[in-house]
């Protein structure tokens, strides 16, 4: 949820957040924070208690934005920075450093990129730049210089609204330009006589509607209950005829197996632009992630989401097409259905 001192710059009134901080949402449905001097990148996520802001590179090469990376003109500061110095060296020399090669920077067969923490250029190596780099966390110094792929963490110095929030409120700007920030929307403070009339007519039908369905939810339930018992009486009469009933379980392991499998690519695009989401778990796909499709419907899926879904249910979450190869389970004979009239046949 997008709070203040934050605001959605193309749904949301500019007294809704700070200037600076508006962010805004790609063709990937991506949150999007823009830096003046920086360029854009990916919101992963946003720790409004402690004022930080974590974001990454949408193309997935942090180390390359680290290059031109200036958080000058914007709200916002580094938590924890640390200097590295970035080398292009030799495939003989890069050896000498304890790091990992940033593939990403690597376009040269001949060279490798690495980081490193001192300013010390050794021989066959090139200095490429040294940059400040804003770390998640002080503890961090310690790894891994040429490990960037973790997110970078920003702070800012806004005033917060947390007791505005904890008292119902909403926060925003009362002058921008003078940098006025007030509380808005207490409850039971300045509203409208019209306002109550609606919010009581519009508590009021709800509130009809749930007793008419308390209501016949009770006489369903009556009935159900004569309708048990009636079946009870069934049961307990002998001249009755009991038979085997079926249920309809999921798919076996090797028909579930027999569906083709894919592992993204770094753009993480799928054919289908609608596509991009796991309906299942509702995440966003990853590159380098697995992923399942049904033949029948061409859907796709985590493949460890609808391998589960699959072994409980015999159709697709989304369209709700039964793929060929549906198990039949049938419970022991101690199991039966009541039948005076004719004989239960098996659901297949």
């Amino acid at each position: 949820m997008v709070r203040f001192p934050f605001h959605l710059t193309s749904l949301q009134d500019s007294r809704c957040g700070v200037p600076g901080f508006g962010l805004s949402c790609n063709h990937k449905n991506q949150t999007i924070l823009t830096l003046p001097l920086a360029g854009k990148f990916i919101v992963k996520q946003i720790d409004y208690t402690n004022k930080w802001i974590y974001i990454n590179d949408p193309d997935f090469c942090i180390p390359k934005r680290l290059q031109s990376f200036n958080l000058y003109r914007s709200p916002f500061i580094s938590a924890f920075p640390m200097n590295i110095t970035f080398l292009n060296c030799s495939s003989d020399s890069w050896y000498d450093f304890q790091s990992i090669p940033i593939y990403c920077l690597s376009t040269n067969p001949n060279y490798t990129v690495v980081a490193s923490r001192s300013s010390y250029v050794p021989l066959g190596c090139q200095n490429m730049s040294r940059v400040s780099v804003p770390e998640q966390y002080s503890v961090y110094r310690d790894r891994n210089p040429g490990d960037h792929s973790d997110d970078l963490m920003l702070t800012w110095r806004i005033p917060g609204c947390m007791a505005c929030e904890a008292k119902g409120g909403t926060c925003g700007y009362k002058d921008v330009n003078r940098g006025q920030i007030g509380c808005f929307n207490l409850p039971g403070k300045g509203m409208p006589r019209t306002i109550k009339y609606g919010i009581t007519i519009a508590l009021g039908i709800p509130g009809l509607v749930c007793l008419l369905g308390l209501a016949c939810y009770t006489a369903s339930k009556m009935k159900t209950i004569s309708q048990r018992r009636q079946h009870d009486t069934d049961l307990s009469n002998p001249s009755i005829t009991r038979q085997p009933f079926a249920i309809t379980a999921g798919l076996d392991g090797p028909t579930i197996e027999s569906y083709p499998k894919i592992v993204l690519g770094e753009s993480g695009r799928l054919p289908k632009p609608s596509d991009g989401t796991c309906s299942i778990c509702l995440a966003e796909y990853q590159p380098k992630e697995t992923l399942r499709t049904i033949p029948e419907c061409n859907h796709y899926f985590h493949a460890t989401c609808i391998d589960e879904w699959l072994r409980m249910n015999a159709t697709c979450p989304l369209c709700r097409k039964s793929p060929d190869g549906s198990s039949v389970v049938t419970p022991s004979s101690s199991m039966f259905l009541s039948s005076s009239s004719s004989s239960s046949s098996s659901i297949t």
